[in-house]
């Protein structure tokens, strides 16, 4: 057991982190960056100690995977049982019970009412070239539209969908073909500000689709329903229900990505339920499986089963230690109640943070649903000028007091707080204590 508990034995990161840091950097490629080089050795709750004792309030839960918190019981016990039994076979070799039932599992949780299949793969990226696949084969089309600021992984194909060049696209194209990009309904940066982006995003995007693709061209839509890193941007209220239905209006697929928004972490079992939209198909990963890789594609029936046989699999996806560790992340999910949990974390992250927007004028701007909350940083509120500078130093500076932060957005200049859903009321409030310390020394010296 880990006590939950802040301790600071040495300067963070440690001595034996620094040692960790030099061998990573003769053993491992330049390319795969840290951000806080404290070499982690044990973890649970909200809670992680690193290989010099340091123990540190996680607000990040490895970018919102460790949702139900690292050493969760049922997960332990639920991954030590299917080892003991067998590790791996291939679902498409020699199939078994666990990767049925995470698919049940699935096709129950997800949005709609109607018949749904699911298939198993083993990253958010992954399942989003899948979701990809399936619309391009069911519709017949090649077009996909995704939007400004949106992030949907590092492989080719999502790299094309991926807005941020730097770390993510810079000298790898070219990039795969017919996918387009419109604005995001970014209600903050709005040109006509934020009171005119719900009345003119949706027209002015659908009126680009139609301009530069066409509809008869474009086989889905993708959208994340709170964007992730592209800085956890929230479109205005009604927005994704219009779209969806202008989807399904124009014979267009609505492809939901639910990587980082979903199960429980928006303060629903996804994002997409807050309005009642029902995509025809959701991407997953991230808080399905507590830190195993997992990921899925889930879509209507008469869409998923198009695909001939073969057409979908991996050699890895839905290995059988994962899908355990997915049901016992799910069955904690339900039984704990977490996405309550997630809404009682907002009102204590919203509450503090605008305390600090009333303290200090470089907050722009708080917006977030559930445990997925943002701040966004400017040089000055009628500009909005980006401060990523000042950004990057408070993150600096938590970091060195023991509170794992992350930062976002296209431009840098966002905090994203992803704590893990189980994590106590008190690790909360002293984590934005220190958030506080860190804004005053950077702003105040």
């Amino acid at each position: 057991m880990i006590e939950q508990k802040r301790i600071l034995n040495t300067a963070i990161p440690g001595p034996k982190s620094q040692a960790l840091q030099q061998r990573k950097l003769q053993a491992v490629s330049t390319g795969v960056s840290t951000g806080l080089p404290a070499y982690i050795e044990a973890g649970q709750g909200g809670i992680l100690r690193d290989a010099d004792g340091n123990q540190l309030i996680d607000f990040g839960s490895g970018i919102a995977v460790t949702s139900v918190g690292n050493g969760n019981r049922r997960i332990i016990e639920a991954v030590s049982e299917q080892i003991r039994k067998f590790t791996h076979t291939c679902f498409m070799v020699n199939p078994y019970e666990p990767y049925v039932e995470v698919c049940e599992r699935l096709n129950e949780l997800t949005p709609g009412d109607g018949p749904k299949r699911s298939a198993l793969f083993n990253s958010g990226a992954e399942a989003v070239e899948n979701a990809v696949k399936v619309a391009r084969h069911f519709t017949g089309k090649d077009g996909i539209v995704a939007f400004d600021h949106a992030y949907h992984g590092r492989t080719n194909l999502t790299l094309a969908m991926t807005a941020k060049n730097m770390p993510y696209k810079h000298k790898f194209g070219p990039f795969a073909s017919e996918l387009y990009r419109v604005p995001m309904a970014y209600p903050y940066r709005w040109p006509g500000g934020p009171e005119h982006c719900a009345t003119e995003a949706f027209g002015y995007i659908t009126d680009q689709i139609h301009a530069q693709i066409g509809e008869e061209n474009c086989a889905a839509v993708i959208i994340e329903p709170i964007q992730g890193e592209g800085g956890f941007i929230v479109p205005p209220s009604g927005f994704l229900r219009q779209l969806a239905d202008w989807c399904h209006e124009h014979d267009i697929l609505f492809i939901a990505d639910e990587v980082q928004s979903g199960f429980c972490r928006s303060g629903d079992w996804f994002a997409c339920d807050y309005e009642g939209v029902v995509p025809d198909l959701m991407t997953t990963a991230k808080g399905i499986a507590g830190g195993m890789p997992l990921a899925a594609v889930t879509g209507r029936a008469d869409i998923m089963d198009t695909i001939h046989p073969g057409g979908l699999g991996g050699t890895y996806g839905g290995n059988p230690v994962t899908c355990a560790a997915a049901l016992a992340s799910i069955e904690t999910m339900e039984e704990e109640n977490l996405a309550a949990r997630a809404k009682e974390i907002e009102a204590i992250l919203t509450g503090r943070l605008e305390q600090l927007a009333a303290k200090y004028e470089v907050v722009g701007e708080i917006r977030g649903r559930g445990a997925m909350i943002a701040m966004e940083l400017v040089e000055d509120r009628d500009t909005k000028e980006p401060a990523a500078a000042l950004t990057a130093a408070i993150n600096k500076a938590c970091h060195e007091r023991g509170l794992v932060t992350l930062t976002c957005g296209t431009l840098g200049n966002v905090f994203r707080f992803l704590p893990p859903l189980v994590i106590g009321d008190d690790l909360l409030h002293e984590g934005l204590d220190i958030l506080e310390e860190a804004f005053a020394v950077s702003l105040e010296g």
